[in-house]
């Protein structure tokens, strides 16, 4: 009797385990997702200067559709906001990750081109986009001429304003060779010329209320101002808020940089003079695209300047000169 009742005790002990195991199992399991690696040709990693600024979207957008034509797979990585010592850190962890290929905005400084040169010995080709370190040992850079497109600036001035100008300047940042370049380009067409005086610069931090303080400050500082210039896509829009609020009766000339939907809006209502058209779609996919090249073989051309021009009210109306659509 005792060798039949621990017979069945054991019996009864066994099956209420292994029950308890199948319904653990059909209770708490999760069937994984089959995962399946997608073989690409190549992985390139698109550094920009700050992750959500609707400019660098266009960048990646671009970078993305060439991508995908040529079966490469594109990490597109930044800081949340502007800042170069985190946008360091990524192209050293970038490198460490033995991507095929960079694309990064160039960087001022000893750090970047350190980076750069580790890279290269690593064997993984560099492309600088939107601004240039030519002192790098980057391979090719993809982008506005810059220099010349502070020409322009200073052009649309000179050709569509008379008497005395005086003009007060918004930078993105003050730090950034692109914005350094435009402000050089600028200069070296206005001062040539006895009526435009340069007043002072303010910084936007690259965002559009920046901007709009920065523009705020300088016209109040400075009540004689009657031309604004703006060197980074979101400032135009900035000063024309800071321009509405502050002197909205005054007559002001605004130039701006890009073609970012909004700033072809003021334009086409005549809240912006001018602004000068740079096609930062068209700089990520020719970036993909020298990428590819330099996969293959080395590159005897080290710049490949993007389009650049001057686009104004009429040029919208008559439809010729006007811009490409870079948000489609």
């Amino acid at each position: 009797m005792k060798l039949l009742l621990y017979t069945t005790c054991s019996v009864f002990f066994v099956i209420s385990v292994v029950g308890m195991f199948i319904y653990g199992y059909k209770t708490f399991y999760i069937e994984p997702e089959q995962v399946v690696s997608k073989s690409y040709a190549y992985h390139f990693a698109l550094i920009a200067e700050e992750s959500d600024n609707d400019y660098w979207r266009l960048v990646e957008k671009g970078a993305k559709q060439a991508a995908k034509e040529s079966n490469v797979y594109l990490e597109y990585v930044a800081p949340k906001k502007a800042d170069n010592s985190e946008v360091l850190k990524l192209f050293d962890r970038m490198i460490s990750a033995k991507v095929d290929g960079i694309i990064i905005q160039g960087i001022e400084g000893e750090r970047f081109i350190e980076l750069v040169h580790k890279g290269r010995e690593r064997g993984i080709p560099i492309i600088t986009v939107d601004t240039d370190v030519k002192q790098s040992e980057r391979q090719v850079y993809v982008g506005t001429d810059n220099f010349y497109a502070g020409q322009l600036t200073g052009k649309s001035i000179i050709e569509n304003t008379t008497g005395p100008q005086y003009v007060g300047i918004v930078m993105g940042r003050f730090d950034a060779i692109n914005q350094q370049e435009r402000i050089a380009g600028f200069k070296n067409v206005v001062e040539a010329v006895d009526r435009i005086h340069i007043i002072d610069r303010r910084e936007s931090n690259i965002t559009e209320i920046g901007a709009t303080q920065a523009a705020y400050s300088l016209l109040k500082q400075y009540p004689q101002i009657n031309a604004l210039i703006g060197t980074s896509a979101l400032d135009g829009i900035g000063i024309v808020h800071a321009v509405n609020e502050i002197a909205p009766n005054e007559d002001i000339f605004i130039t701006a940089f890009d073609v970012l939907p909004e700033t072809m809006q003021l334009v086409r209502a005549g809240l912006l003079d001018a602004t000068i058209a740079q096609y930062p779609k068209q700089m990520g996919k020719e970036s993909v695209e020298v990428m590819i090249e330099l996969q293959h073989h080395k590159l005897l051309d080290h710049k490949k300047f993007t389009e650049t021009k001057i686009i104004q009210k009429q040029d919208l109306v008559n439809g010729h000169g006007g811009a490409k659509n870079e948000d489609d």
